[in-house]
């Protein structure tokens, strides 16, 4: 994915609307807007979006269990398989 290509002034999203959302459909890559010369904005399709927040959401569970295991709120394999077993004990 080359950005460079990606940049496009305010004028042209406003101009292209309909073809800015099209293209952003079939690539998946994200358009930075500028306005003035400046990148204000970076546009990208919805698919795009969700997969984006997803990964953010199991990047933040990740940093979250790092945090446990280095503050050391561990339980032993063990004792949570034994956990496990009895809970789910066949009467």
């Amino acid at each position: 994915m080359s950005l460079a290509s990606q940049i496009k002034p305010i004028s042209y999203l406003k101009a292209n609307a309909a073809e800015v959302l099209e293209k952003l459909a079939q690539t998946h890559e994200p358009m930075i807007i500028t306005q003035n010369g400046e990148a204000k904005a970076v546009i990208q399709d919805i698919f795009s979006y969700e997969k984006t927040q997803e990964t953010l959401a199991l990047l933040k569970i990740l940093a979250l269990g790092q945090k446990d295991v280095e503050a050391g709120r561990t339980t032993p394999i063990e004792e949570v398989v034994a956990r496990l077993k009895a809970k789910y004990k066949s009467p």
